[in-house]
Formats: structure tokens, sequence, C-alpha cells
């Protein structure tokens, strides 16, 4: 069984020819929420479907448009039981660089949210390691790194702080320091995700992106770390299913 940790299918035409192709390759997906629209469509998705889960949350990039009335939101998203997870989350000085401070407080108020519920965050990252590891090493509290494509140190502080870090189709990208930073890290530390319809790996770069995609992210890592195909999705799928408490 093959779980992508985090995509997004609002931008899919034929979500349901999709999903039903997902669910016969035998892939689990988590549907990551990055505004009130998207996680309600993330929701209702999980809903329909048995290999569908799901994450809320409000994407930095919301920061200006979150009302202090809308995170009540999560009180409703949490009673159902396939919302695994508060994201995607996070810091983005890429961007917008004009509301750190916006930023910071709604990553923070989300972080005690997900505290409170006892969930995991999926963390959006760019250009902002040293705030996001700074804020979270203030807190007890599991997630991943999504699209994980930062430097040793910080794969290796993150890791340290009991996070894991999400591979997706840059590691397939030619010339990528992925490749070189995953030989270092334990499989037990890394979980897969493909962020579709983003950043599609080799051979489809710069096509939509799709869960069944995959297994070409998962062959390129099983290449790097010059383990077995099959071990390497026995144990990034066992990562997956702790981290979010699965019920499969």
């Amino acid at each position: 069984m093959l779980i992508d940790t985090h995509c997004h299918l609002d931008e899919i035409d034929n979500i349901d020819e999709i999903i039903n192709e997902i669910n016969e390759e035998k892939i689990i997906i988590i549907v990551s929420g990055y505004d009130i629209k998207s996680s309600n469509q993330a929701i209702s998705l999980a809903n329909k479907y048995n290999n569908v889960y799901a994450t809320v949350g409000f994407h930095p990039h919301e920061c200006n448009n979150i009302k202090e009335e809308h995170y009540n939101l999560f009180d409703k998203w949490f009673a159902n039981p396939k919302v695994v997870g508060l994201g995607e989350i996070g810091l983005d000085y890429y961007y917008d660089i004009d509301f750190k401070e916006e930023q910071i407080i709604m990553f923070e108020r989300q972080i005690n949210i997900a505290i409170k519920y006892n969930k995991p965050i999926v963390i959006h990252n760019r250009e902002a390691s040293e705030d996001i590891y700074n804020i979270l090493n203030k807190y007890n509290i599991k997630g991943i790194l999504h699209c994980f494509n930062d430097d040793l140190e910080y794969a290796s502080k993150f890791i340290d702080l009991g996070l894991l870090l999400g591979i997706g189709g840059i590691v397939t990208f030619k010339n990528n320091k992925l490749a070189e930073i995953l030989k270092d890290i334990s499989v037990d530390n890394i979980v897969f995700e493909t962020d579709s319809p983003y950043l599609a790996p080799t051979p489809f770069r710069g096509k939509k992106n799709t869960p069944l995609y995959l297994p070409y992210i998962i062959k390129e890592v099983s290449k790097i770390k010059d383990i077995e195909y099959d071990i390497l999705i026995s144990r990034t799928t066992n990562n997956a299913v702790r981290v979010f408490d699965l019920k499969l």
C-alpha cells in the first residue's frame, strides 16, 4: 500500500475518475486543505471515498483573510474522524515578506489548535527555516515538513524535534541537492508525497501532477538509498500511518 501524504485535488476536473484509478492502484491519499474552501472540499472527498483522508488549515498566504471566527471551524472539522491533521500551515517568506508577524501569529495559533486536538501538523516552509525551527522548538508536536528541500543541517534539526520530512517530485529533478541529503537520512524519518497538481516528477516534469505518479518518487529514493522498493514502501507507509494515526 502506498500513501501520498500531501496532495491537492481542487484543480482537477475529473476527480471521480482520478480517485477511482488511485484506489485501483492501492494508493491512500491525504488531501491537504490550505484555506476554508479547500479544507471543506478535502473533507467532502474524504467522506465520499474510503481511500481519501483530509487535513485542514490555513496556508500562510491566508494570513490577512482569516478572521477570529474562522478558527471555530476546527471544532467542526475535527469532529470528523477522517480529518487526520492540521495543515497546510507554516511560513512563506518568498511572497509575503511584508506580513511575517501576521504569518507567525496564525502559525502558532494553529499549532496550539493541533495540540488541543492531538493532531499532527503539515508544515509549509519557504525561506523561513530559522523561524519555523525556533517556533516548533517551543512545542511538543508531531508533524511533517511538507515538500522538504532544505539542507542537511535543518533536516537533522527538524528530525531531532521528532518531525518527518515529506519527500516529493523534487528528488527526481536533475542536479537536485535533496538526493545527497537523503543519503544521510534514515528512511524512518521520511514520508512520500506528490503535492499534486504541482511538482510532477521526472519524466512528467512540467505536466499536471497526480498521486498516480507517486511510484516514480519512491523508485528514485530506492535507488538513492540503495534499499529495495517494497521495503522502502513498507517502512515509509508505517511512518505515515503512525504520524496521522490512520486506521486502515
